[in-house]
């Protein structure tokens, strides 16, 4: 079954904020992984790597956090992840909000995207699950402890 999306707007805002790239601006990007359960309180797991066009990278951690009529089970392999442009790699660190619309049963796929202050978020990621409901709340990308600076 396939998952349904909401966001019209944000995919206006994204569009808005990628053709207003700032001089000093890099691309940065994620892969990913997570899974998670819902009902009624959601909440996910993962990791992953955020990577940019200047040589960075670094590993981090995802945590999804919310709530709303929603129940269900959710795991994401291969997920992907392009960021609005920055001016470094910390501004792609911390919580983006989340509005979603889902039923799934097995296999599917899943694009989105999110918002934090001027940073989007445009996720596609497949993987399997069963879940149904409306979801609202937090996706948190947090640097791997120990390892808080970007490699070079």
């Amino acid at each position: 079954m396939k998952r349904f999306w909401i966001g019209a707007p944000l995919v206006l805002a994204m569009t808005l904020l990628l053709s207003s790239t700032p001089a000093k601006a890099m691309s940065c990007r994620i892969r990913f992984s997570l899974s998670g359960w819902s009902a009624f309180y959601k909440t996910a797991r993962g990791h992953g790597e955020v990577s940019c066009d200047n040589g960075q990278s670094t590993p981090v951690v995802i945590r999804v956090k919310g709530g709303g009529p929603t129940v269900g089970e959710t795991k994401v392999v291969d997920g992907t992840g392009r960021f609005s442009p920055v001016s470094q790699m910390r501004d792609v660190f911390g919580a983006y909000g989340t509005v979603e619309a889902h039923a799934g049963a097995g296999a599917s796929a899943d694009a989105q995207i999110l918002m934090k202050k001027d940073v989007s978020l445009a996720l596609a990621g497949k993987g399997d699950g069963v879940n149904l409901g409306v979801s609202f709340g937090k996706f948190v990308i947090s640097s791997v402890r120990g390892r808080r600076r970007p490699t070079r």
